[in-house]
């Protein structure tokens, strides 16, 4: 795979993509600035792409701030480590945002993705269709990555709604236990497809489960004619991910302001 290539894609696709989601939210651009309004209630706003420079830094962040401040929203400044200029995190730290944990954003292919479907017995794979199963699927991810996600429980039933399935969750169950959750975003009109939300259990982990969550997911994405797999990786996941083929494009870091 041409990582450059690949990034240039990704950037063109994802980062600068203009239009609206099928959960209500909007992508519009705002001078050299790319932002995605997410619909109420529906999960946080974000700073997707920008192209700024010493001399017009600060002013866009000031816009982006008044922007939001004037609908009462929290936001997210996603950044990459090849954004301009250099200090751009700095600036973004002067301006009243917080750092977040950094993440890598990880690229497959998805006919390489070296992810075959096997689970541990009595575990299986289910596909979230109503909201007990966001439910179950929120109870793992705020069990695994600590906290309550209130807003997510909130937005997630409402993609069920959505007759392309742009979005899909899967379980992995032992019996009656969740013990893994993930989910799939299928971007319309893209070659790519992003990995979400795929987290495990401590007792259940080292058994393959999120492995095979990544097979399942590759293959809707196949199935779909996706080319790619899109992942912000953390620290857990991002060994099992590069064994699986996937390859780092860029470390990325998401700086979060709110109203408050």
């Amino acid at each position: 795979m041409d990582t450059a290539q690949v990034l240039a894609a990704y950037n063109g696709q994802i980062r600068k993509r203009l239009g609206p989601d099928s959960a209500g939210g909007l992508s519009e651009q705002d001078g050299n600035v790319t932002r995605w309004v997410a619909a109420p209630d529906s999960g946080a706003s974000c700073v997707t792409w920008s192209e700024l420079t010493a001399d017009t830094a600060d002013a866009a962040i000031a816009a982006q701030v008044a922007f939001f401040s004037r609908l009462d929203r929290a936001f997210e400044w996603k950044l990459y480590d090849y954004d301009q200029p250099a200090d751009l995190a700095d600036r973004l730290l002067a301006a009243g945002f917080r750092a977040d944990d950094e993440e890598l954003l990880l690229v497959g292919e998805v006919a390489g993705v070296q992810a075959e479907v096997v689970l541990p017995p009595g575990v299986r794979l289910v596909q979230v269709t109503d909201k007990t199963g966001v439910d179950l699927l929120c109870d793992v991810r705020d069990q695994v990555f600590g906290g309550d996600d209130n807003e997510m429980r909130n937005w997630l039933p409402d993609l069920l709604d959505d007759p392309d399935q742009g979005t899909v969750m899967v379980l992995a169950m032992a019996g009656d236990l969740p013990v893994c959750s993930a989910r799939i975003e299928f971007v319309p009109g893209t070659e790519f497809a992003g990995l979400w939300g795929g987290g495990t259990l401590p007792d259940w982990r080292g058994q393959g489960i999120y492995r095979a969550t990544v097979g399942y997911r590759a293959r809707l994405a196949a199935e779909r004619g996706y080319r790619y797999l899109q992942v912000d990786a953390s620290q857990d996941s991002r060994p099992i991910l590069i064994r699986l083929g996937f390859s780092p494009l860029a470390y990325t870091t998401p700086y979060l302001w709110s109203p408050a």
